[in-house]
């Protein structure tokens, strides 16, 4: 297995992980800048415990994220709302965190970023949404949570899990804050499962044709 990460180059076999101890603000934005435009690798710090993940998706964490990004447009669709989605980005909050969600959506604040090509959280509103793909690394709950996304899901294993930002950190929740009439916890997994055994487009189908029908 070969690794390399140097401020020159960032090198990792699919489903890897590596994790670098006493870490700085100035070492993220250093690899962040050394993986130019690499999306294959994703990069996290956390200023707390000075660490910076850095790890390399496998491609059915591809595939899965894809379709389960699909499924929510088209229950936003289904529901007559609008927003605007980016997968993957880079959020960061000065000197504190930064992540790097597999996707996010502007839902109720979806007008304040249009035309924007980078976000930044100093000014600009948090996704309303973010959502992670758990199979390669296990996503971090405190760096979300200082970055104060109001929702996130973490997919693994064929399992949804949804966390709601509370004063306290986040909690987990049976019901989606952003889809409250949905039971988005057991329903998205299915289709998500269905896409990887009988194809993508299928699936969406179906998963539309079960939208209509309700």
């Amino acid at each position: 297995m070969v690794v390399t990460i140097s401020p020159e180059r960032i090198e990792l076999p699919p489903g890897s992980e590596a994790t670098l101890r006493y870490q700085t603000w100035t070492d993220y934005e250093a690899l962040i800048a050394s993986r130019r435009d690499d999306a294959a690798v994703k990069i996290r710090f956390n200023a707390r415990t000075q660490e910076i993940a850095i790890m390399a998706p496998m491609a059915g964490h591809g595939r899965r994220i894809d379709i389960l990004v699909d499924l929510v447009k088209a229950l936003l669709r289904h529901q007559g709302r609008d927003w605007d989605s980016s997968h993957p980005i880079t959020l960061r909050r000065f000197q504190q965190a930064g992540a790097e969600p597999d996707a996010c959506f502007y839902i109720q604040n979806w007008q304040a970023v249009l035309g924007k090509e980078r976000i930044d959280l100093a000014q600009d509103p948090p996704p309303d949404l973010a959502i992670e793909m758990d199979l390669t690394s296990l996503t971090d709950l405190a760096v979300y949570q200082t970055l104060a996304i109001p929702e996130l899901w973490i997919y693994r294993q064929g399992t949804l899990k949804i966390y709601q930002l509370t004063p306290q950190g986040y909690q987990d929740c049976s019901i989606s804050p952003t889809f409250p009439t949905v039971d988005v916890k057991n329903l998205l997994p299915k289709y998500v499962e269905r896409a990887w055994t009988a194809g993508s487009s299928v699936a969406l189908r179906e998963f539309e044709n079960y939208l209509n029908d309700c």
